[in-house]
């Protein structure tokens, strides 16, 4: 039952540390989409595509003591950080070895900001529509973001380059 929390506390212990907890959303859903065994369901969200689930396994988690949450106030928002405490390492044993290019994902992923992985996870989030109605359907539900050419360019360029870090063999 609790193999499924063992995965989210490994996948924080292996970043190292996730900021924000928005992040940390369109991270695991990333990597769900690059077909790594993560089960929590995703409906798109104010943010892109967010799981009730996912928030609810991290509340846990802290309260167990496996998780620290941080909060930092950045004036206009605030902040939340995780980190794996000694007490989640040794509970992270319970997890089965993490796919190989898990740790090529997320170190690809903890490097771009928020507003990036928003993109890149809602763009994943309609894959079944061609690309211009994909670019179509952000500009509709994102459209407060005005996300510009540029940044639709390098959220397809990274997505490209995503299947070499997928848990299926290309």
């Amino acid at each position: 039952m609790l193999q499924e929390h063992a995965k989210i506390v490994q996948f924080i212990a292996m970043a190292n540390e996730v900021n924000g907890r928005k992040k940390l959303q369109k991270m695991i859903y990333i990597a769900k989409k690059m077909d790594f065994p993560f089960a929590e369901k995703y409906e798109l969200h104010m943010y892109g595509p967010y799981s009730e689930e996912l928030t609810l396994r991290v509340e846990e988690l802290c309260e167990m003591g496996f998780l620290a949450e941080r909060c930092e106030d950045k004036g206009s928002y605030v902040q939340y950080s995780y980190n794996v405490t000694e007490e989640g390492e040794r509970f992270v044993e319970m997890a089965e070895s993490p796919h190989a290019s898990l740790g090529d994902l997320l170190n690809r992923l903890n490097g771009k900001s928020s507003r990036f992985l928003e993109l890149v996870s809602t763009l994943l989030y309609f894959d079944y529509l061609p690309k211009d109605e994909q670019i179509a359907k952000v500009h509709i539900v994102k459209n407060k973001l005005n996300f510009s050419e540029d940044e639709m360019i390098d959220a397809f360029a990274f997505i490209a380059e995503l299947p070499t870090c997928s848990a299926v063999v290309q």
